[in-house]
C-alpha cells in the first residue's frame, strides 16, 4: 500500500481533476518490448492509438515515433485535450504559437503520421524527423473541436472515430476515469495496453473482464512505485516528490499496474509450488505460516496471505492477494470471485459478518480468518486439475 501521504496526495489529485502522470519513456519501452519478445510481429501492420497524448511532450509518442519502422507500425496517432497543462517543451507548431516561444494556452490536436523518413538527410530516421514532418505537413496535425466535451477528450465523436480506426490504443489514461475509458475500449473491442491504479482489480466493471481471460496484468510493473511527471502547477506535497534540475516536477506513484489484452509470455509461466506441509515447513513464510493455515470464519476457504505460499495439493477455493494477478496462470488457475463484490460473496452462500466485526477492516471482505484478524482485498482461486482420461 502507498504511504498515507501519497494517498492523500493521489486522493487529492483525483478530487481536483489532476489526473497528469506522465509516464516515463523507459518503462514505456520495456513494456512494449516484453511484448515483442512473445511475438516479434506484436504491433506490425498495426494503427496505434495514444489518445490522451500531446505530441513531442508525451513520451507514449516519442516511443511509438521514434520506433514506428522498427514495430512496422502502419500508423500512429496521438490525441491531446483542450487546455492540457502538461510541462512545455516549446511550441512544436506555429500556428499554435502564443508568443515567447512557449505556447500559453494549449489547443487540443491530433498527430497523424503513416511513415518515417529521413527528412532532414542526416542519413537516419528518427525523432527529429517526425517533428520536421509534422511542421512541413500542416494535413498531418488537426485542430479539435469542443462539443459536450472539451477538445481532445477521449469521450468526443472526433476522438471515438480514431479510435474506431485502431488497432491497438496505448496510454495512461486519467486515473479518476478508468472505468469510463476502459469500457469504452470494451464496446470498441479494441486491443489495449494501458496505466491504471492497482485497486481497479477489484472494481465491479473491471474484475468480471479478467475473471473471464478479457484482461489481465501487464508484463513489467509488479511491485515498488514508478516515477510519473507532472504539471507545472501541481503541488508536491507527496513522500518520493522531487523536482530535477530543469525544473521538471515529478512524484513517486506505489500500486500501478499496465493493464492489457494483448498476449504475453509471463501468463503462461507456471507458479512454482509447494505443498501445504513444506510451505509451514520451509517457506520464507513460514514465520506467519508456522500454525499452519486459516480458514474464514464465515466460508469454507483456506486464506493464503502470500502468492508464493499457494498450497499445490489443496483443491478447495483459497483467498488470494489481489497481487496474485500479477503470477495468474489461467491454464493453472481459476478466478472465482471477488472478495469485495458483496453481491459475489452472496452467489457463493457467504453470509455477512456478524455485529461484532463493526468497524473491523475485513468485515466487509469474503471474512476474517477464524482469530479474527482483519482481511486484507482477496481474490477467492482454485486450481484447474486435468479431468479424467486427460493429462
Amino acid at each position: 500500500m502507498a504511504s498515507k501521504s501519497l494517498n492523500r496526495g493521489l486522493g487529492a489529485a483525483k478530487a481536483a481533476k489532476q489526473d497528469e502522470f506522465y509516464t516515463q519513456y523507459v518503462d514505456i519501452q520495456k513494456e512494449v518490448e516484453a511484448y515483442l519478445e512473445f511475438d516479434s510481429d506484436a504491433f506490425r501492420g498495426k494503427v496505434v492509438y495514444c489518445n490522451c497524448d500531446d505530441p513531442f511532450e508525451s513520451d507514449f509518442f516519442k516511443y511509438f515515433a521514434a520506433n514506428f519502422n522498427k514495430l512496422g507500425l502502419k500508423k500512429l496517432i496521438t490525441t491531446s485535450y483542450d487546455g492540457s497543462p502538461i510541462a512545455g517543451q516549446g511550441t512544436l507548431f506555429p500556428e499554435y504559437d502564443e508568443g515567447n516561444g512557449k505556447r500559453q494556452k494549449p489547443k487540443a490536436l491530433a498527430a497523424i503520421i503513416d511513415h518515417v523518413k529521413d527528412e532532414d538527410g542526416d542519413g537516419a530516421a528518427n525523432i527529429t524527423d517526425v517533428k520536421l514532418f509534422l511542421r512541413r505537413n500542416k494535413a498531418a496535425r488537426i485542430a479539435l473541436e469542443a462539443d459536450r466535451y472539451p477538445g481532445g477528450d477521449f469521450r468526443s465523436p472526433e476522438c471515438i472515430a480514431f479510435l474506431k480506426e485502431a488497432d491497438i490504443v496505448v496510454t495512461n489514461p486519467p486515473f479518476s476515469l478508468f472505468k469510463e475509458y476502459l469500457a469504452q475500449l470494451v464496446e470498441h473491442d479494441k486491443k489495449f495496453l494501458i496505466i491504471g491504479n492497482q485497486n481497479a482489480i477489484t472494481y465491479n466493471d473491471v474484475f468480471p473482464l479478467i475473471r473471464a481471460n478479457k484482461l489481465w496484468m501487464g508484463v513489467t510493473i509488479h511491485s515498488g512505485d514508478r516515477e510519473f511527471r507532472v504539471p507545472d502547477h501541481y503541488p508536491l506535497n507527496a513522500a518520493g516528490s522531487r523536482v530535477d534540475e530543469n525544473g521538471v516536477k515529478y512524484i513517486r506513484v506505489k500500486g500501478v499496474r499496465w493493464y492489457t489484452n494483448l498476449d504475453h509470455g509471463r501468463r503462461h509461466q507456471k507458479l512454482p509450488l509447494m505443498t501445504m506441509e513444506d510451505n509451514i515447513k520451509f517457506s520464507k513464510h513460514k514465520e506467519v505460516l508456522g500454525i499452519g493455515y486459516e480458514r474464514y470464519c464465515n466460508f469454507d476457504a483456506l486464506e493464503v496471505p502470500f502468492t508464493d505460499a499457494i498450497p499445490s495439493d489443496f483443491d478447495g477455493i483459497m483467498g488470494v492477494p489481489i497481487t496474485f494477478l500479477d503470477r495468474y496462470d489461467p491454464d493453472q488457475f481459476e478466478i472465482i470471485a471477488n472478495g469485495d463484490d458483496r453481491d459475489e460473496m452472496e452467489a457463493l452462500g457467504v453470509p455477512p459478518l456478524g455485529p461484532e466485526y463493526v468497524g473491523n477492516a475485513g468485515r466487509r471482505k469474503v471474512g476474517i480468518p477464524s482469530t479474527k484478524k482483519a482481511a486484507y482485498k482477496r481474490i477467492l482461486i482454485r486450481h484447474r486439475r486435468p479431468t479424467k482420461g486427460k493429462k
